[in-house]
């Protein structure tokens, strides 16, 4: 009984981040790099998977150290855990990725002030146990790469008729929408992404209340 119930928790702390709690269009955290990086879905992929294992490595870190640390400089040993995991993810891109680590540019070293991934440390990990810690930190992370991903795709394929770098509609078939690769393009992206989502919502709760 005690198993299953654990089970049905971390199950809980899982999901919550990747809809009810998601970082992006529910919580509008981490909007710095979802702006800034999303212009393809291999960029959106490459800052995800980064950031997921930041949040996670860190998240057990802090789960780990939570009892010992004094809570006066709990803030900076979390920033300093956080940083050092964010050059180990940087130096991994540059080694094998370097086409995609320059595309990103200065946005993987900036996961250090990701609030997302301090927000997760601060009120989630230091205050449970590795599990739910782990959990929690993999829903966040997946939930937050999904709409990088979302918002990636959607610009590549209308800014430039491709999706993961592969070009499927030359220009004789379809007009690129460079805005869409374009800064305004992300603000564009992501705020029909969350009326959408909004929408669709509120019309399902609409429709549970009624019958």
């Amino acid at each position: 009984m005690a198993s299953s119930s654990i089970k049905k928790g971390l199950t809980y702390e899982f999901k919550k981040g990747l809809w009810t709690e998601n970082a992006v269009i529910k919580l509008l955290l981490g909007m710095c790099p979802a702006l800034a990086v999303s212009n393809s879905a291999t960029n959106g992929l490459a800052m995800g998977l980064a950031s997921t294992f930041v949040v996670m490595s860190a998240s057990t870190f802090v789960s780990i150290i939570r009892r010992i640390v004094p809570k006066e400089v709990r803030i900076p040993t979390y920033i300093v855990i956080i940083a050092g995991f964010v050059t180990l993810a940087d130096l991994f891109l540059k080694a094998y990725f370097p086409p995609i680590s320059k595309s990103l540019g200065p946005y993987v070293p900036l996961i250090v002030v990701n609030c997302m991934i301090m927000g997760r440390a601060e009120f989630f990990a230091s205050k449970h146990t590795i599990p739910p810690s782990l959990a929690d930190a993999l829903g966040t992370g997946l939930g937050f790469t999904w709409v990088l991903v979302l918002m990636g795709a959607i610009r590549e394929v209308l800014g430039s008729g491709a999706i993961f770098g592969y070009v499927f509609m030359g220009e004789d078939v379809f007009t690129p929408w460079v805005v869409m690769i374009l800064p305004a393009g992300a603000f564009i992206t992501l705020g029909l992404l969350i009326g959408f989502i909004n929408f669709a919502t509120s019309r399902k709760s609409s429709k549970g209340a009624c019958s």
